[in-house]
């Protein structure tokens, strides 16, 4: 299979809010501290791509190739570890092509320009600054992007993002271009891409069983409890311990199935732990959704905006998005259930911005 692709997409940051006390210092260095021993870094999908083997069959899937040795690929994925602190999901160098691979569970038109920022953090690794300025041209691999879309708000099979449609003034004669190719990993969505790569067909189909045993744990819960999650003032532990039970019960009927049983039969631990923060930031961004549907919300952007649930959820992805390029997730989790910690970064991030637009 052959998809022709140019480009990649972005989305952002599935970690997660599991944190119930607010405003209260102890827990919240307690819980940072812990997140940075850990040094998390992954999601489930990265985890799971993290596996060179499969990550080669990822490539070969896109791109009609048949590459054998896994260690013909070159891993670039940036951990943060330089000066320039920048992380990307997936990145390495094959036949030439430089492949940049992003998991997002929203959809991220902004994510050519963080590709581009990727894309200039990872050249400047592979090579040395010195080395530009000779007679001798570089020449340097071929630069392919590709996010990778498993969210639930709807999305055609294949979106093409481009650098160009972010320019405030269009240019017929643009002078670069970045093109980022998203395509939709969901159930039903690139069925022939999902065939021809085993992992990423797993797993889509436990993102899938993930989903249906939520409804399902819920639903149970309602039916034996006296008041129903959606009346409960704070139901952050009880939603933790629900969608760890959702994501158990996945992983169970994966193994069960032969679904990637080898990967969550070793990971099995740490896909709970990491799943857990995932979804738990994914029913973070619907509490917003729905807090802001009925009072709007503006919190760090008091900009006069009448479009509180648009601009509100615009404004908190954008954010997390930007403490998970420069490898602050720690933030992101500290931020979803303290709400003057999110509006300090939303000041920070605002202040940054102001930094760094042009004509500032």
């Amino acid at each position: 299979m052959n998809l022709q692709l140019s480009g990649t997409s972005l989305v952002f940051p599935t970690a997660s809010c599991a944190i119930v006390e607010r405003n209260n210092t102890e827990r919240k260095n307690t819980i940072k501290m812990t997140i940075e021993n850990r040094k998390y870094k992954d999601t489930v999908f990265r985890m799971l791509f993290n596996n060179k083997a499969h990550l080669l069959e990822l490539y070969n899937a896109i791109n009609g190739t048949n590459y054998a040795n896994p260690d013909d690929l070159t891993i670039t994925t940036l951990k943060g570890e330089t000066f320039l602190k920048m992380k990307n999901d997936l990145s390495f160098i094959i036949n030439d092509d430089l492949s940049i691979y992003e998991h997002q569970s929203s959809p991220c038109p902004n994510i050519p320009l963080r590709d581009l920022y990727y894309l200039a953090a990872t050249l400047k690794e592979q090579f040395p600054t010195e080395k530009l300025y000779g007679s001798t041209t570089i020449h340097i691999p071929c630069p392919k992007f590709l996010m990778f879309y498993n969210g639930t708000t709807a999305m055609e099979d294949k979106v093409t993002y481009r650098l160009t449609d972010m320019f405030i003034k269009k240019d017929t004669l643009p002078s670069v271009e970045l093109t980022v190719t998203a395509l939709n990993i969901n159930d039903g969505h690139n069925k022939e891409l999902l065939e021809a790569c085993k992992a990423l067909k797993g797993y889509s189909i436990f993102v899938s069983k993930v989903r249906k045993y939520k409804q399902v744990v819920e639903n149970e819960y309602n039916s034996t409890h006296t008041t129903p999650l959606n009346l409960l003032v704070d139901k952050s532990e009880v939603m933790k311990s629900l969608i760890k039970s959702a994501i158990t019960k996945a992983i169970d009927e994966c193994i069960q199935k032969n679904i990637l049983k080898d990967f969550f039969t070793e990971y099995r631990k740490e896909i709970i732990e990491v799943g857990v923060l995932e979804y738990s930031y994914e029913q973070h961004i619907q509490v917003i959704k729905d807090e802001s549907y009925d009072n709007g919300y503006n919190n760090g952007y008091n900009s006069g905006e009448k479009n509180g649930e648009k601009n509100g959820i615009k404004n908190t992805t954008d954010l997390f998005s930007w403490l998970k390029s420069n490898g602050r997730e720690a933030d992101v989790l500290l931020a979803v259930d303290d709400s003057n910690y999110l509006s300090q970064l939303f000041t920070e991030y605002e202040e940054w911005k102001k930094n760094n637009t042009p004509n500032s």
